[in-house]
């Protein structure tokens, strides 16, 4: 079986009870999720031993957020247990023109104070085929940036496929910086996982003729951008999503895979959103898995883009689904008919 190793937070996030505005709630459901950790528990639920690496506080909620893991089968024996806190996010759904909102509250959580002495790289790299890590962990910290960075040599050094979804956050740090940090660990990155946004803010690529905000997509354009960062760093595939936005609800979902020498779409995916936090992460997981398992470029392209267009219908982080679930959809039937 093949094994994949993420690296980054889980947090614990609160919403309101269905479409509810902060303003108005009061109660919260409480779950968790994370970029990485939403993939080590997309991987899991496709059946691959994924294991997930953090740091969390001994108490309660940090237990907590490794059960949450546990459940799905995610090997959580490298979470370093220390620290004072859970991150936290709050999210407010949004609905027709108004869009989502996220509240950040983890500014001092426990992977942000963690050391490069909580980890032995080389031991958790052992056996592993592939580790994945996002944007979003460097920028919690100077301490996460280089524990990023110190993941990336070990990984390389036991010759170990490495993918990055670059996943830009204003709320956590600038342009300026995400450019320089992501740029040096871009040298190690393997397979790249990125929007046409993330392109412009981090590395200042741009797609030509695209305008998300009014469901534009210009395929010309998202080609450039593919073939622009794979020269620029050296990535053996680049996947870029393509999200034509109508509105907080109904978006229009698609993706293209560069492989160096070609250029493969995905059909495209009028879907109707129940949750689209993690939407990325099941597109990222469902990459991995196709690659791991050495599907065509385009079915993979097909099976990370159904993969993701099926965790839209799901509330909370994580996408539970199947890959017969997923086969189903890639090979045509997005019907939604009741399975007797």
């Amino acid at each position: 079986m093949k094994r994949v190793v993420t690296f980054g937070e889980i947090m614990l996030r609160l919403a309101p009870e269905g479409y509810y505005r902060f303003v108005q709630a009061d109660t919260y459901g409480a779950t968790y999720g994370g970029g990485e950790a939403n993939v080590a528990v997309s991987l899991a639920n496709f059946g691959v031993d994924a294991a997930f690496v953090t740091k969390l506080p001994k108490h309660e909620i940090g237990q907590a957020g490794i059960n949450s893991l546990r459940r799905f089968g995610v090997d959580t024996d490298d979470i370093v247990r220390g620290g004072d806190r859970v991150g936290i996010y709050f999210l407010e759904k949004g609905a027709s023109q108004r869009p989502s909102k996220v509240i950040y509250d983890r500014a001092g959580s426990s992977i942000a104070t963690a050391s490069p002495d909580d980890f032995d790289w080389d031991d958790i790299f052992e056996g592993t085929d592939w580790f994945h890590f996002t944007g979003i962990t460097p920028a919690l910290s100077d301490n996460c940036a280089q524990l990023c960075l110190a993941a990336c040599k070990a990984a390389k050094a036991k010759g170990v496929t490495i993918s990055c979804d670059l996943n830009y956050r204003n709320k956590l740090w600038s342009k300026e910086k995400a450019g320089k940090v992501m740029g040096e660990l871009m040298q190690y990155v393997d397979v790249c996982i990125a929007n046409e946004q993330d392109a412009d803010d981090v590395f200042g690529i741009k797609a030509s003729n695209t305008d998300v905000t009014t469901g534009k997509v210009n395929h010309e354009g998202y080609k450039d951008v593919a073939k622009q960062l794979a020269d620029r760093f050296g990535f053996k595939k680049v996947a870029i999503t393509l999200r034509g936005s109508i509105s907080a609800n109904d978006n229009d979902w698609a993706a293209m895979l560069y492989d160096g020498s070609d250029y493969y779409f995905s059909k495209t995916y009028r879907i109707h959103i129940v949750d689209r936090v993690g939407g990325g992460d099941s597109f990222g997981a469902g990459l991995i898995y196709a690659c791991l398992n050495d599907y065509s470029a385009q079915d993979t392209i097909e099976f990370a883009v159904a993969a993701s267009c099926l965790k839209h219908s799901i509330e909370g982080d994580f996408n539970m689904v199947s890959v017969d679930e997923v086969k189903k959809l890639a090979g045509g039937d997005g019907s939604g008919r009741v399975q007797r």
